[in-house]
């Protein structure tokens, strides 16, 4: 399995209260209602929330500013990720999102890259 990460920044001239909103309330069922057609399995938004040890922590290590969250998107491996973007189906839905994406979104800002999970612990178990 394979995950897609998005870390996204707001765009200037949307407030980080209307940035949230939208993209959980508004993006998010966009995603859910194109899923099957870009072969997604999982999509988890990850919003930051700004607290004192978030600041504590970045200045310990030199660390820049935040984003303002993190998107993951499972796909079953790369092979079943790119052939969503082979059918007109897939085309389309990843042209929806994407200018869905520029209404909120800085994305010259944000970043994008493909993962593969190496758990280390899980203590939950």
């Amino acid at each position: 399995m394979i995950k897609l990460v998005y870390c996204v920044r707001r765009r200037a001239d949307v407030t980080p209260e209307k940035f949230h909103d939208y993209w959980l309330n508004t993006h998010g069922p966009k995603v859910r209602s194109v899923a099957e057609a870009i072969n997604a399995l999982r999509y988890v938004q990850s919003h930051t929330s700004e607290t004192p040890s978030d600041a504590s922590i970045r200045k310990s290590r030199r660390m820049s500013a935040p984003y303002d969250g993190i998107t993951e998107v499972w796909f079953q491996d790369t092979e079943h990720m790119n052939a969503a973007g082979l059918t007109d189906e897939g085309v389309a839905a990843g042209k929806f999102l994407i200018e869905d994406e520029a209404r909120f979104i800085d994305l010259e800002r944000s970043t994008a890259f493909i993962t593969e999970e190496h758990e280390i612990f899980d203590l939950r178990a």
